[in-house]
Formats: C-alpha cells, structure tokens, sequence
C-alpha cells in the first residue's frame, strides 16, 4: 500500500513538473501578431465605444475578449506622418516623413518594427495602404519597400477600394471586388502559410476604409439603408466659437459643407458607417482564419487608426486639426495568453501612436532600439490602471502655414498653441480640461480661470519644443518649427518653409 502510494505520488510530481515545463514553454513562444490599421476612423464609428447606431459585431467582440483603451492619440493626424510614426516608434520631426516634407529614410526604416521582428526571424506580411515610400543610403528616388516583406499585398498612394486596380492584390479581385473584404482574403492566407511554415508572423493590414471618397462595398448595402443617425453633442458651427481662427483656416472647416455634414448627414453618415462595417467583416474573416490555423491562443491582434474624423464635430468636417475628433482614435488588443483578456477592461491613461512599435517588439521579445519615443503598452494590459505617459505630443506641420499647431495633452488638460500671426491674426492659446470636458466645449484660456494649471502645461509645452530643437532631423524642413512653435518668438513669415499643395 505504501509503495503503491508512492509511486501515485511520483507520477503526480511527474506530470506536475511537466505541465510546468509546457506552460512555461508556451509563455517563452513567441506570439503571432496581427496589427490591423484604418484609416480616418472616428472613435465612436464603433459600437464598443458607446454607438448604438452602428453594427460593428466582429470589432466589438475582440474589445470584450481583449483590452480597450480610451484616451489613445494619434500625435500626427494626417496618414503619411501617422503611419511613419507607427512603424517607427517616433514622433515626426525625429522621422522626417509628411506629405509636403518628405520620404522615410533608410536609417529610420531599418529601426522599424517589421524590419527589426523579420531579422529575428518572423515572417512578415503587409497588405493596403502602407502610406510612404522609403528613401534608400545613396539614392535620390524613393521606393516602396516591397522587397523587406516575406508576403506583400500593399500598394502606392492612397491605393483603391477597387481591389483589381491594387496590383498586389489583383488575383483577389473576382471574389472580392471590394478592397476591405480582399485584405481580410490576404490576411486568411498568409495566416495559414505561416502555420503551416511553424513560424511565428507578423501581420500587418492598412485598410483604405473609411477614407474618402466613399466606395462603399454593395454587399453591405442593407445594413444602413434608411437609417438616421444621432448626431455628436458638439456637432455644428456653434461648437467651434471657442477655437482659433487659425484651425478654420485649413480643409477642415470648409468640408463641414462640401462634403455634406451639414445639409447631407445621414448619408454621409451612412456611407461612412458602411465602410467601417466593411472592415469589421474583414477582421471577423482575420480571427475566424487564427482559429482554422490552430495559432488562436498565441496569436495578438491590434486594432486602431492612423488618425480620427470629425464627421461634423464642432462644424469641421475631414481630419488633421489635434482636437479630439481628429487626433483621438480607436485602440483594442487582444492577448489571449493574459489572464485578464476577456475581463472587458478599459484603459484610462492616455497613449499614442508612438506606442506600437515598443509594444510590437516587446511582444515578440525583442529589444527596442534606443531612440523610440514610444512606450510598451503591455504594463497596461496588466494594469489598466497603470499610467505610462504624462504627456503626449500632438503635431501637425502640414497644410497651409495659418493651420498649423504644436501642443501637449495629459491624463487631464490638453494645451495647443498656434503660431502663426499675421494681419488679423494673432498668436492663440487654447487649453481644454480633457478629463471634465472631452468635447472641449471651454477654452479655458478665454476664461482665465486656470491660470496656476496653465503655466504648469506651458513647462511642458516649452520643454517639449526644446527637445523638437534638439532633436528634429536635418532634412525635409523640420529644423525651422523649433523657432516657430517657440512662444517667446514673435512670427515671421521667413519661419515657415514653403506650404504644401493640399486638396
């Protein structure tokens, strides 16, 4: 009986010690990671995010199994910086890269993160919209970097909701004409060549949805038709009384009529929803193929946006401007290996676009290089709580030279500045308490009321335009906005490199 006791006993330690073994094994195996990117998506286009108009079951599913995150900003809110930014972990002037400045160079791209997971031996896929072109050691002319992808499905410029005009995608096309539809096609087959190949990927999908023009997919006609939609609280001229005059001076403000916001609502709105639902198919397509390939317990997804969309807030209609519309975005990870996954928690702290590229490498167990502005959002999956920014940059040095701002946000007051100051304008302050205030319906700066929180976030700002001085790259005109978001410097029309063509 005693020996029969001890072998049960052994056998026990035995299996003990080698579930022990396979779980630490698991937790040591590199994850897959699926990074999947719209482009000027609202944050409440998504029924996770409080919209009850809009029918977004795949994308909300993956909020309630994963994280989601309520205060992430894009620090760019144009796509070619934002994009940049994503895959390099840095803030713009420290990149180079915009509409109207210039490429990604070679250096910055190297120290990417679909760059850096490959060298490591991940297989790496893209498909969409990739946003910029890469300027190679020694060339004048740069080229998309389709060559540094093991799978490539992405194309130049804007690309085309028509999937059979997107080159890379073209075989695609019979199945599914709709671009969003056929990304979510080439993310199905590339994740099942990687399970077959028993390599760990990397994923990563631009959709050109919701971008304008709208090329809805007519599979999906019936899920808006007649529908009216509630518009946002701060919705209308009548909102934007509080905000400078520089920030009506871009795109933004004009395309509140032009594109239909105020006389046409509805149907924008149901255009604009109807592309959205388009890419919450193909994200339902995306977790059905990790589920087929058997990688679903080691599998990571990101969702999120390259910027927001105003849709009529505050009568601005596009993107670009850094207030909440536009610079705020949606944000979901879902890390089926993390005991709080399927917990429905959200993130308070604010984060940025800064933040993938440290939170992609550090998933996979790789070092970040030195030089990322970015944070690995991971602390916060364990601790929503957590915070791991006090402040972000929001940045935008495109468009007409009138329009453009540097600023600061925090976990409770955002702070802008614009410069430019010339005949009936002058330079403008603007500071919105976030935390109390997410409409930024109060310019507290008009008021004078906080005037101890003001100087406290004008440190900030100061310091912040110290480090753009000393930081900034030599190149594609960055160099001279150290000068002019420099409070103490008076405008001069000299400051200001040539302005973009913008359309």
């Amino acid at each position: 009986m005693g020996t029969e006791m001890k072998r049960r006993q052994m056998i026990s330690v035995v299996a003990l010690m080698l579930m022990t073994s396979l779980l630490q094994a698991r937790q040591t195996q590199r994850p897959n990671i699926i990074f999947l990117f719209t482009d000027d998506q609202n944050t409440y286009s998504l029924g996770c995010y409080g919209n009850e108009d809009v029918v977004t079951p795949n994308i909300d599913s993956l909020a309630r199994d994963g994280v989601t995150f309520d205060r992430h900003y894009t620090v760019t809110a144009i796509c070619m910086a934002s994009r940049a930014t994503v895959m390099t972990g840095m803030y713009e002037y420290r990149h180079g890269c915009n509409f109207g400045h210039g490429p990604l160079h070679q250096q910055h791209w190297e120290q990417s993160y679909p760059m850096l997971l490959r060298k490591q031996g991940y297989l790496t896929a893209i498909a969409g919209k990739i946003g910029f072109e890469v300027l190679p050691d020694g060339e004048e002319k740069p080229i998309l970097p389709e060559g540094d992808f093991d799978w490539w499905g992405a194309g130049p410029g804007q690309t085309s909701y028509r999937t059979r005009q997107n080159k890379s995608m073209a075989k695609y096309a019979d199945e599914f004409p709709h671009s969003s539809r056929s990304y979510g096609a080439f993310g199905r087959d590339f994740i099942h060549h990687a399970a077959k190949e028993k390599k760990p990927f990397c994923l990563s999908i631009s959709f050109k949805a919701p971008h304008k023009p709208d090329q809805v997919d007519p599979m999906f006609d019936q899920v808006y038709a007649n529908k009216t939609f509630k518009k946002p609280a701060n919705y209308g001229r009548e909102f934007s009384l509080q905000f400078s005059r520089q920030s009506k001076t871009g795109r933004q403000y004009e395309r509140f009529e032009s594109w239909g916001y105020k006389d046409d609502y509805d149907n924008q709105m149901r255009l604009y929803n109807q592309l959205v639902h388009a890419v919450d198919s193909a994200v339902g397509m995306i977790r059905a193929a990790v589920d087929e390939a058997g990688v679903a317990d080691n599998t990571v997804i990101i969702f999120t946006s390259d910027n927001g969309f105003f849709c009529g807030a505050h009568g601005y209609g596009s993107k670009v401007l850094p207030y909440e519309e536009g610079s705020r975005v949606p944000l979901i990870i879902f890390d089926p290996r993390h005991e709080n996954s399927g917990q429905q928690l959200r993130v308070e702290s604010i984060t940025g676009s800064i933040d993938f590229a440290p939170t992609i490498l550090g998933l996979a167990g790789v070092k970040s290089p030195r030089g990322m502005d970015g944070r690995n959002l991971m602390p916060l999956y364990d601790d929503p709580g957590k915070k791991i920014h006090q402040y972000l940059e929001l940045i935008n040095v495109w468009g007409p030279r009138s329009c453009q701002s540097f600023g600061v946000v925090g976990q409770d007051y955002k702070y802008i500045y614009w410069p430019y100051e010339t005949g009936d304008y002058e330079a403008t302050q603007e500071l919105f308490k976030i935390s109390e205030d997410p409409l930024e319906l109060q310019n507290l700066v008009l008021s004078g009321a906080v005037t101890k929180e003001l100087k406290q976030i004008q440190n900030v700002y100061d310091a912040r335009v110290r480090k753009w001085r000393a930081q900034s790259v030599p190149y594609n005109d960055y160099q001279p906005y150290g000068q002019i978001f420099d409070r103490s410097i008076p405008w001069a029309p000299s400051f200001a490199p040539g302005e973009p063509v913008w359309k």
